[in-house]
Order: C-alpha cells, then sequence, then structure tokens
C-alpha cells in the first residue's frame, strides 16, 4: 500500500506539491491524473526517495522507499524508459539490475519472454525503439516480481496490440493482489484501465475516488438524439435555449433533459429514431474539474 501524508514539496517560493494526502491500495488499479505541470512525476520521484520532501511524508508498506535494501523487490517502478544506457544489451541492463538486487538471474530472462523483448534481448538498447524502451523499462518493473508497481506514462511509443497488452498486464498484477499506481495523460486508458483515481491540479488533490464516481461529477451530461428531420427539430431545440451539435444524422444536445426534447418533438410531429442520455466520459469530467488547475494554456483559451 502507498501513503500519502501531508506531502509538500517546494522550490524556492514555488510550491510543486503542496499538502497532498492519498492512499493507493492493492488488489486494483489505480490512475494518477493531473494536467501537464499539476506535480504528478514530482510526487512519484518523491514516493521513490529521489526528490527530498520539504513536508509531510510518502510511504510504502508504511516505509520510505529510500530506507529499503534491494529495493526493487519491494517496488517496482517505470519513470522514464529513455534513462538506461544505450550502449548495454537489454539482456546485460537487467543482469546488471538483478545482480545489485539479489534476485536470482532466471529472472530476467522470464521478464524479458513477458515483455516480448526475448528476441532482440542480445541487442543493444540505444538501437531500441521508443516502444521497445518501454517495454524494457516494464521489464525492470517486474524484475523483482515486487507487490507494488508504478508507472509513469507506460503507454508513450507503444502500438495498439502493444497498449492492450499493457492494458492486460495491469489488471493481471491488481488480480494478482499487488499495488498498480499508473500516471497517464490518456483518458480512455484510464477509463479502461482504472479502478480508482487520484486527481491533483498545481500539487493539490482535487479528487480519489472511483472512475465511475470522478466521471458522475461532471455536469455535462448530453441527449443523442436520432431523426430524420434533424434541421427542424434543431431549430426548435436552440429556440429552447439548447446546445445542439450535428453529427450527421445525429444530434448531439446539451442543456436540456431527454424527457422535454421528446415533448417538443412530439408537439412539433418530428421524427424520432433515438433518444438517449449519455453519461459524461472521464476525459469531460477531467476537463471540467480541472479547469482551474490547469497551468499552460494554448493561445486565448485562458
Amino acid at each position: 500500500m502507498i501513503e500519502v501524508n501531508e506531502l509538500t514539496k517546494r522550490y524556492g517560493a514555488k510550491s510543486a506539491v503542496q499538502n497532498l494526502s492519498f492512499t493507493v491500495r492493492p488488489g486494483q488499479v489505480t490512475g494518477f491524473l493531473g494536467p501537464n505541470g499539476a506535480g504528478k512525476t514530482t510526487t512519484l520521484r518523491m514516493l521513490l526517495g529521489l526528490v527530498t520532501p520539504s513536508g509531510g511524508s510518502a510511504t510504502i508498506a508504511g516505509i520510505p522507499f529510500r530506507d529499503r535494501p534491494r529495493g526493487l523487490r519491494h517496488v517496482g517502478a517505470l519513470l522514464d524508459a529513455g534513462d538506461v544506457h544505450g550502449g548495454r544489451t537489454a539482456r546485460a541492463h537487467l543482469r546488471a539490475l538483478a545482480h545489485g538486487n539479489d534476485i536470482p538471474r532466471s529472472r530476467v530472462a522470464e521478464v524479458l519472454d513477458e515483455v516480448g523483448l526475448t528476441e532482440v534481448a542480445g541487442r543493444r538498447v540505444g538501437g531500441f525503439s521508443l516502444g521497445m524502451r518501454q517495454r524494457l523499462g516494464i521489464a525492470t518493473a517486474l524484475l523483482g516480481d515486487p507487490p507494488v508497481l508504478l508507472f509513469d506514462e507506460p503507454l508513450n511509443g507503444l502500438d495498439p496490440e502493444g497498449v492492450l497488452w499493457v492494458r492486460g498486464l495491469f489488471r493481471r498484477l491488481a488480480a494478482d493482489g499487488r499495488t498498480v499506481f499508473v500516471s497517464s495523460h490518456l483518458m480512455s486508458e484510464m477509463e479502461n484501465t482504472a479502478d480508482q483515481l487520484v486527481v491533483i491540479g498545481r500539487g493539490e488533490l482535487i479528487a480519489a475516488e472511483s472512475v465511475t464516481a470522478f466521471a458522475a461529477r461532471s455536469t455535462r451530461l448530453s441527449v443523442t438524439v436520432r431523426t430524420p428531420d434533424a434541421l427542424t427539430l434543431k431549430e426548435l431545440l436552440t429556440a429552447e435555449g439548447a446546445c445542439v451539435q450535428e453529427d450527421r444524422e445525429a444530434l448531439t444536445v446539451t442543456g436540456l433533459p431527454a424527457a422535454r426534447i421528446g415533448d417538443l418533438a412530439f408537439r412539433h410531429g418530428v421524427r424520432l429514431h433515438e433518444l438517449a442520455t449519455r453519461a459524461a466520459s472521464l476525459e469531460a469530467a477531467f476537463m471540467e474539474l480541472t479547469a482551474d488547475s490547469v497551468e499552460y494554456l494554448a493561445g486565448d483559451a485562458r
């Protein structure tokens, strides 16, 4: 289990993380979300003892990570897939880590096979694609068969097959009772993979709850309407104050509930082929609830 309590990191007058508290429990995949500059990577680095907190604590199974000898047996992490000596082979890289952490050498072949790198294990890492480096980084995290795993943007550079593989891997690790903590900017993947979310903005906690509960926070419910009389209905809905977007034969309506849309269509003799309320997506909820926490905005978006 990961426990963060009032964690703070300041760089001069600027706070990268401020009084942050949350818990990541075993047996589930927990997504770690936040806008760029929110403090996600700083938090992960403090968890791994790579950055010293200005205040508060970050522990794994009740102990700061830096106090654990042979850390790969306790925690596996992927922070930067490019942080590998390019002159080493994948096999040599993993063997060196196994030796330093008292991990059986046979484990190297096992993780190379698990991540699909057996055939290129003798190639130098400097010639690897980004996706191959990501797989090697995941192999490194798995090397010590640890109960806790942390991943920072693990899907970068992976093809669709690789994305599906990683999704299944995280699910299997959680099903084994491990603690799986994944930082990602890909909302669709978090929606498909994560059970719980920790969401931060400007270094502060916004939410720590299930994916379903977080998505339900959004006020942006919409109604999908399919009708052969789209133009007529669009004019009627707009006159009632609704916002209507047209996509081929379907209208996406916000600002009016499905019941009122149905009544309006009936009164004016407009035929409806579909009338369905759509729950907000995780991405919609994220954009809405972190809007005030975005540090960098393009153009005149502010």
